[in-house]
C-alpha cells in the first residue's frame, strides 16, 4: 500500500523557516499537526524516523502546494490538509485531518496507520 502524507503547509525555505518559528512562539495556533508530531521543532521525531525506514508500505511525502501541483486535476476531491491517502487506482483518505489534528503524539499515527492497514 502506498501512503501518501500532505503536511498543511507549503514547500520553500521561506515557508519552512516561518512554519518552525510559528511551532516556537505559538504552537497552539500551528496548522500542521502532522508536522508536529513526525517533526517536532527541528528535527524529525526518532520514534517516527524508525517507523518509517523500516515500514513495509511505500511512503510519499509532501507539502500542501506540492501535493496539488502534481495531483492537479478538475476531479480532485477538496481534502482538508492535514491528511495521509492511500494509493491504489485512485486516491483515498486514510487518515484525515480531524483525526490528525487530535493525535498528541507519533506513537499515536503509528498506531493509528497500524490499526488501518491490518
Amino acid at each position: 500500500m502506498k501512503l501518501i502524507f500532505v503536511y498543511n503547509a507549503d514547500s520553500g525555505f521561506v515557508d519552512k523557516l516561518l512554519d518552525n518559528v510559528h511551532k516556537i512562539v505559538s504552537p497552539s495556533t500551528y496548522d500542521c499537526n502532522l508536522c508536529t508530531i513526525t517533526f517536532g521543532k527541528f528535527t524529525e521525531d526518532d520514534l517516527w524516523k524508525s517507523y518509517r525506514q523500516s515500514s513495509d508500505h511505500e511512503m510519499k511525502f509532501l507539502h500542501k502546494d506540492e501535493f496539488l501541483n502534481t495531483y492537479r486535476s478538475k476531479w480532485l476531491p477538496k481534502y482538508d490538509f492535514p491528511v495521509v491517502l492511500s494509493e491504489n487506482k485512485e486516491l483515498e483518505v486514510f487518515i484525515d485531518a480531524t483525526t490528525l489534528n487530535e493525535m498528541n503524539s507519533s506513537e499515536e499515527l503509528i498506531e493509528e496507520i497500524s490499526k488501518r492497514t491490518r
